[in-house]
């Protein structure tokens, strides 16, 4: 799988040849010929829907000429694909909830054999996207969704369209149960989501804070620290401070405790004190600068 993180300047003119898919292709024997042959909505969307069919014949002008005022994502998928029965529909979720801001184009490779030949497509389901004309891959394969928005975000800054998606309202009501205290609402809710999206980093998240502030509960802080500070190598008692010190802002100061604590320890200690350090990785997320040092210096630690 490709990374879907989106490079501006990989968007290029000219880098596959689609002059001659400009005349309508005749579809190969037995192939299906899609549903529109358009660019027009499939059937049972409503007119104006940011999803439409494309074929060869209808790719300069629904995609290329259309991304000159807004951004289009091309879906390429067959329906014998499984993995793009994963995807599809979350491409379609998000840009039902793009309101126009872009557009998803689906093409069938199956029936357009020609434009997957041309822009040399290995693997569905594979992703590109058109931005002022101009073509650039995004990824293949699957993807979840905690991860498909920031690359349509991307694709969206990229294009110079401001638009906020809305916040998946799951993640909403599980904030909300975290943040009035309720950890047994919390919990299940983040637990349903990592379900049906096991990479959802949000979630990860809100269940490693989850499980922090369990910890935590009915704690005297300076009695913790005191304790901690009075036996050095205690793997309970130093672990506890470090959870002490992240819901105090404290986070370099935890991670540089556990850190230490790694050095001077070895074996089955070692892993436990490692695990309980990356959980706390796990609630600032992996772009806090704080957990980018307290990550080398952990593998300066451990090798």
């Amino acid at each position: 799988m490709s990374d879907p993180r989106l490079n501006p300047s990989i968007f290029t003119r000219g880098a596959v040849d689609l002059s001659a898919l400009r005349a309508p292709a005749r579809p190969p024997a037995g192939a299906a010929t899609g549903p529109t042959g358009t660019g027009a909505p499939a059937p049972g969307r409503a007119p104006g829907s940011p999803i439409i069919d494309v074929t060869e014949a209808s790719f300069q002008t629904e995609v290329l000429e259309r991304s000159l005022t807004t951004p289009v994502v091309i879906d390429f998928w067959a329906d014998w694909c499984q993995p793009c029965k994963q995807l599809s529909p979350v491409l379609e979720k998000l840009a039902v909830e793009g309101g126009g801001s872009w557009v998803l184009a689906k093409i069938d490779v199956d029936a357009n054999p020609r434009l997957s030949e041309a822009l040399q497509i290995q693997g569905i389901p594979a992703v590109f996207v058109a931005i002022g004309g101009r073509l650039a891959p995004g990824f293949t394969g699957v993807i979840p969704e905690s991860q498909l928005r920031p690359f349509i975000a991307e694709v969206l800054k990229a294009s110079g369209v401001e638009y906020d998606a809305p916040a998946d309202p799951r993640l909403s009501d599980a904030d909300d149960a975290l943040m009035s205290g309720d950890l047994d609402a919390a919990e299940t809710a983040y637990r349903k989501i990592l379900a049906e999206s096991p990479a959802d980093a949000v979630a990860e998240a809100g269940l490693a804070q989850v499980s922090l502030l369990r910890r935590v509960s009915g704690t005297d802080p300076g009695q913790v620290l005191a304790a901690a500070q009075a036996a050095p190598h205690d793997i309970a008692a130093q672990s506890l401070a470090a959870d002490i010190e992240v819901v105090s802002g404290l986070a370099d100061r935890a991670y540089a405790r556990l850190v230490d604590l790694v050095r001077h320890t070895s074996g089955a200690d070692r892993d436990k004190v490692r695990a309980h350090l990356v959980s706390l990785f796990t609630i600032a997320g992996p772009d806090d600068p704080a957990v980018a040092a307290a990550r080398r210096a952990l593998a300066s630690a451990l090798f």
